[in-house]
């Protein structure tokens, strides 16, 4: 059976961010087997990947196509349905993105990928707003510590508040086992 409603949204899992100076390789660790997992278990039910890349052209950085770095982090290669490039931190902007969910009648979007607080959080929120039912599948986003004024936040306290500022307005947070749950059931 297939969810045609339903689309899991690839967010910038891309080579670009082992290469910026705050990767932390413990946290993505942490966070790969659950993005494998949800990307197992759509792949398995039919279930759309859509994979969106960010790019920054002229920025000199990993974000510039001109690296070579828009290409799928090392393990996550696998096939998409659709690929959209973007420019801003949400992956509707200028990309097409909202046109092919909605040519499919897709209204249902499961979040993952990298960063919560940026490109993930940003995209639940426009995605809401255009109508979109949203599952934030919160352990499947990977953040790092940020600091700012000398304090520094984990990237635990960023989802935390990316969690508490989501729910119930822009989406539901929900974790991987649980999507995935959710998902067979609806197999059934």
């Amino acid at each position: 059976m297939t969810h045609p409603t339903t689309a899991l949204l690839l967010i910038d899992v891309q080579a670009s961010f082992p290469a910026k100076e705050y990767w932390v390789q413990s946290l993505f660790e942490t966070w790969r087997p659950h993005q494998r997992a949800l990307l197992e278990c759509a792949k398995a039910l039919n279930i759309p990947i859509v994979r969106i890349f960010h790019e920054a052209p002229g920025s000199h950085g990993p974000f510039d196509p001109d690296h070579g770095l828009i290409r799928p982090l090392d393990g996550f290669a696998d096939e998409a349905a659709a690929t959209f490039h973007k420019r801003v931190h949400n992956a509707f902007s200028d990309t097409g993105l909202e046109q092919w969910l909605r040519e499919r009648d897709i209204s249902r979007l499961a979040i993952s990928g990298i960063r919560t607080e940026q490109c993930c959080e940003t995209t639940a929120r426009v995605g809401s707003d255009l109508g979109f039912a949203v599952d934030f599948v919160s352990d499947a986003t990977l953040t790092f510590p940020m600091t700012r004024h000398g304090v520094t936040w984990s990237a635990e306290d960023i989802k935390a508040r990316t969690e508490l500022v989501l729910e119930g307005r822009f989406a539901r947070i929900i974790d991987t086992q649980n999507m995935i749950d959710e998902w067979q059931t609806q197999r059934d």
